[in-house]
């Protein structure tokens, strides 16, 4: 017989954890937390076109974006399977304005979840892979509860994270800061089966970019010029050859980038100079996985992972994926 063994999520979440002797178990189980929290939106999603979870729930969320159904369903979802453990002090998602303390009937702990319950789910209606962010912090406060100050922690400090897409299959990447991991979810069983061990972001031959170009009117003269290198209509050596391909879905862009190499980009333009995308639950963690896969992430003149946040809704230019096309950007950037 061949030599073969399953692994589950839960399982490699355990060895992880042996790797850390004085680990007492509570980090291990909000990881499996989440892992329960996505079974259950992705069960909602794929039967987003028999029930009525279509469409928008007629409001707007702190960011002044429609709020969809989905969103308010995958927000209680992961709230509720979070706030009761007693492994949290707070959370931190994009669709409450602040961060939202452990209620007092239950228990509070020493991490921080912050999270994206649902990105990109006004593509739910046609059928476009959505997906769930989430960072975890050390609480660093003497706030039993939490503070602002656990929250706004730079990413440098996360000690996991990890996306889940809703795609043909549901997958959760994860990681915690020892390589990235990625686990396939089988429906018949329910249970998320590791299918993508230690990924790496290829390196040869990178050649695809994902942006949105409707928006080239809008960009710096230094972003215009990367883009025409990567097309080659600037004629210098090494430029050219590149392939286009966007999603409009950040964990749908990113998780394409992260298995087949390239660069993906949401720059910072003259309508919205400091980017659209949220750096606590949308760039750093998807920063850190890129890092520790092998890549970078940037905001077109540093990591990612060193800013400083102000705010918990703190938007920022991305640019993330292979590591020798995110510093190419960033040296346009500065010459344009």
């Amino acid at each position: 017989m061949a030599d073969t063994h399953i692994v589950t999520i839960e399982r490699h979440i355990i060895e992880e954890e042996r790797r850390h002797p004085g680990a007492r178990g509570a980090f291990s189980n909000i990881l499996s937390d989440i892992a329960l929290a996505a079974k259950v939106i992705s069960r909602q999603v794929n039967m987003a076109g028999l029930v009525d979870i279509l469409g928008r729930a007629g409001h707007r969320n702190v960011q002044g974006e429609a709020v969809q159904k989905l969103d308010v369903f995958a927000q209680d979802v992961m709230y509720r399977a979070m706030d009761h453990t007693g492994h949290l002090c707070c959370m931190v998602s994009e669709e409450v304005e602040d961060f939202i303390p452990i209620p007092d009937k239950f228990p509070a702990g020493g991490y921080v979840l912050l999270f994206d319950p649902l990105d990109g789910s006004s593509n739910i209606d046609v059928n476009v892979s959505i997906g769930t962010i989430f960072s975890i912090l050390k609480k660093v406060s003497p706030e039993e509860r939490g503070s602002l100050e656990d929250c706004l922690q730079p990413g440098r400090r996360q000690l996991a994270a990890g996306y889940v897409v809703y795609g043909s299959s549901t997958m959760l990447v994860y990681t915690t800061g020892n390589g990235v991991h990625g686990f396939t979810l089988d429906p018949s069983i329910g249970e998320f089966l590791l299918s993508h061990e230690n990924i790496r972001i290829p390196e040869a031959p990178p050649r695809f970019y994902s942006v949105n170009e409707a928006y080239e009117e809008r960009w710096s003269p230094g972003m215009r010029a990367f883009v025409d290198h990567l097309k080659g209509r600037d004629g210098s050596d090494g430029g050219g050859g590149f392939s286009s391909r966007y999603i409009g879905s950040l964990v749908a862009d990113f998780h394409r980038t992260l298995l087949r190499g390239g660069i993906f980009m949401y720059p910072g333009d003259s309508r919205n100079p400091e980017g659209k995308l949220r750096l606590l639950y949308e760039a750093s963690p998807l920063a850190f996985i890129a890092e520790q896969a092998g890549g970078r992430a940037s905001d077109g003149r540093r990591d990612i992972l060193e800013v400083e946040p102000a705010g918990l809704h703190q938007r920022t230019p991305l640019f993330l994926g292979a590591a020798e096309l995110v510093t190419m950007a960033e040296r346009f950037l500065a010459e344009g």
